[in-house]
């Protein structure tokens, strides 16, 4: 008796969950859909800037990192070196080397494709090359901003200086406000 019991339990059951309806209806699968793409086209761009604005940091730590090498090198082999950067084929690319070698035989290397050469930079390229020495004390008489941008837009700007003789180099990031017109400062 307990067996048929159980058995018909059973049996009901399994016609219960067969008879049931399994999924979402189509109204449903369009609000989330709708409530994705609204969401979505709210923090994309807040993504986009995240990410141009990490790259942009990340290239301003190489350029500021290639110049201490470049300044550390000088001081170290007791002779003058530099940092030489130039735009090839639409991309940044920097090279640390003795100043006898000539730039176009140095070790290049290429930073994020979607970095810059910046209109604030105070620089002046010579035959294309923007060129950062420094003597074989490691001093300078180079003064001035490199600035890197996002080519795809937008206000984040990038800058490394070179602020004194004695070859100080620092950070700096875009301002609300501008300074002589420039707002990396």
């Amino acid at each position: 008796m307990i067996t048929s019991t159980m058995s018909t339990k059973l049996n009901n059951f399994k016609n219960i969950n067969k008879s049931s309806t399994h999924g979402f209806t189509l109204l449903e699968i369009l609000v989330v859909t709708a409530a994705l793409g609204i969401l979505s086209a709210i923090a994309a761009p807040s993504w986009l800037g995240f990410t141009n604005t990490t790259r942009l940091r990340s290239a301003q730590n190489e350029i500021y990192f290639a110049m201490r090498q470049a300044q550390s090198q000088a001081k170290l082999q007791k002779l003058d070196w530099q940092v030489s950067l130039r735009e090839q084929n639409d991309i940044v690319q920097w090279a640390v080397h003795a100043t006898n070698i000539n730039p176009n035989n140095a070790d290049w290397n290429n930073l994020d494709t979607t970095v810059r050469i910046d209109a604030e930079t105070t620089f002046q390229p010579s035959d294309g090359v923007y060129r950062m020495r420094f003597d074989h004390l490691g001093t300078t008489s180079q003064l001035g901003r490199f600035t890197i941008s996002s080519k795809g837009g937008g206000k984040a700007k990038r800058c490394i200086f070179v602020s004194t003789l004695l070859g100080t180099i620092r950070t700096s990031k875009e301002q609300e406000t501008s300074q002589s017109g420039k707002y990396c400062y």
